[in-house]
């Protein structure tokens, strides 16, 4: 699982390269947007089973699962942040209407 929500900004930033070399800027920031949502919710769908499953375990374990639960849904932020900077970035990189150089 890990392995997945690493690959899964390369993936993005991939995605929107690929979109980006049409000429569509645009196209390729609310595609990387639209990742970076993704994988926020994943980290949060995460967060709430880890919850889940402490649910009834003595305090000292729902406390523990807590506080993992928060830590995943900052990573989540962290990485949407991220990758919308990213997409900033990229769209300020290449100007509008024109392919990238190669």
């Amino acid at each position: 699982m890990k392995i997945a929500r690493s690959a899964a900004p390369i993936l993005a930033l991939a995605a929107s390269l690929t979109l980006a070399a049409c000429g569509s800027e645009t196209e390729a920031q609310q595609e990387i947007e639209e990742q970076a949502s993704a994988i926020e919710g994943s980290y949060d769908a995460e967060a709430e089973i880890v919850e889940s499953l402490a649910e009834g375990a003595p305090t000292p374990e729902q406390d523990a699962a807590e506080f993992r639960a928060d830590d995943l849904r900052q990573q989540g932020d962290a990485e949407r942040e991220h990758l919308e900077n990213m997409a900033d970035e990229l769209d300020e990189l290449m100007p509008q209407g024109q392919p990238p150089q190669q």
